[in-house]
Protein backbone atom coordinates (compact mmCIF):
# COMPACT_ATOMS: atom_id res chain seq x y z
CA UNK A 1 0.00 0.00 0.00
CA UNK A 2 2.76 2.45 0.85
CA UNK A 3 4.52 1.58 -2.39
CA UNK A 4 1.50 2.71 -4.40
CA UNK A 5 1.44 6.02 -2.49
CA UNK A 6 5.10 6.57 -3.25
CA UNK A 7 4.51 6.06 -6.97
CA UNK A 8 1.71 8.61 -7.08
CA UNK A 9 2.58 12.20 -7.78
CA UNK A 10 1.68 14.98 -5.39
CA UNK A 11 -1.10 16.04 -7.74
CA UNK A 12 -2.66 12.59 -7.69
CA UNK A 13 -2.55 12.46 -3.90
CA UNK A 14 -4.29 15.83 -3.62
CA UNK A 15 -7.00 14.83 -6.08
CA UNK A 16 -7.88 11.76 -4.00
CA UNK A 17 -8.85 13.90 -1.02
CA UNK A 18 -12.52 14.57 -0.42
CA UNK A 19 -14.23 17.29 -2.42
CA UNK A 20 -15.12 20.19 -0.14
CA UNK A 21 -17.23 22.13 -2.63
CA UNK A 22 -17.24 25.74 -3.68
CA UNK A 23 -17.91 27.19 -0.23
CA UNK A 24 -15.13 25.18 1.37
CA UNK A 25 -12.69 26.14 -1.36
CA UNK A 26 -13.63 29.81 -1.03
CA UNK A 27 -13.23 29.63 2.75
CA UNK A 28 -9.77 28.12 2.36
CA UNK A 29 -8.88 30.81 -0.17
CA UNK A 30 -9.93 33.57 2.24
CA UNK A 31 -8.16 31.94 5.15
CA UNK A 32 -4.82 31.34 3.47
CA UNK A 33 -4.58 34.40 1.23
CA UNK A 34 -5.95 36.86 3.81
CA UNK A 35 -8.31 38.51 1.32
CA UNK A 36 -11.14 39.17 3.77
CA UNK A 37 -12.23 42.25 1.83
CA UNK A 38 -13.80 39.89 -0.72
CA UNK A 39 -16.46 38.76 1.76
CA UNK A 40 -18.63 41.92 1.64
CA UNK A 41 -18.25 42.06 -2.16
CA UNK A 42 -19.48 38.47 -2.46
CA UNK A 43 -22.38 39.12 -0.10
CA UNK A 44 -23.42 42.21 -2.09
CA UNK A 45 -23.30 40.26 -5.37
CA UNK A 46 -25.36 37.42 -3.89
CA UNK A 47 -27.97 39.84 -2.50
CA UNK A 48 -28.21 41.63 -5.84
CA UNK A 49 -28.64 38.30 -7.62
CA UNK A 50 -31.37 37.31 -5.18
CA UNK A 51 -33.10 40.65 -5.78
CA UNK A 52 -33.03 40.11 -9.54
CA UNK A 53 -34.45 36.61 -9.20
CA UNK A 54 -37.18 37.63 -6.75
CA UNK A 55 -38.14 40.73 -8.76
CA UNK A 56 -39.78 38.51 -11.35
CA UNK A 57 -41.96 36.72 -8.83
CA UNK A 58 -45.06 37.56 -6.83
CA UNK A 59 -42.89 38.90 -4.00
CA UNK A 60 -41.85 41.87 -6.18
CA UNK A 61 -44.55 44.28 -4.89
CA UNK A 62 -43.34 43.73 -1.33
CA UNK A 63 -39.74 44.47 -2.30
CA UNK A 64 -40.60 47.64 -4.21
CA UNK A 65 -42.60 48.95 -1.24
CA UNK A 66 -39.36 49.03 0.81
CA UNK A 67 -37.44 51.05 -1.80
Amino acid sequence: MSESNEKKSAFEQVTEKSNRGVIGEFWDFLKYSKKWWLTPVLIAVLLFGALVIVSGSSIAPLIYAFW
